[in-house]
């Protein structure tokens, strides 16, 4: 292949201990080696991970999954933001 397509796959492999968001349609998000939920309601959540916090804004929005290391968040999911920091 030798194209740009297989240097960005290249680039894009997971590192230990990094987050790591997937915005799985407009419907499902996953978030791992996340730090905490900052706020939850059904139009927005806001997850800390370790370069300040990502901010999931929709309707519906519900925590389906959390473990110590993964969230999975279901909606229909409006916006996806990186706030580099502690706060928004």
């Amino acid at each position: 292949m030798g194209g740009w397509l297989e240097r960005l796959s290249m680039q894009d492999e997971a590192l230990p201990a990094q987050t790591l968001v997937e915005l799985l349609g407009d419907r499902r998000v996953l978030i791992e080696h996340h730090r905490g939920i900052t706020e939850y309601s059904r139009d927005r959540i806001q997850v800390r991970v370790k370069y300040g916090i990502v901010c999931i804004v929709g309707e519906h929005l519900e925590l389906c999954k959390m473990t110590g290391d993964l969230l999975v968040i279901a909606g229909r999911i409006d916006s996806l933001a990186l706030f580099r920091g502690d706060s928004v």
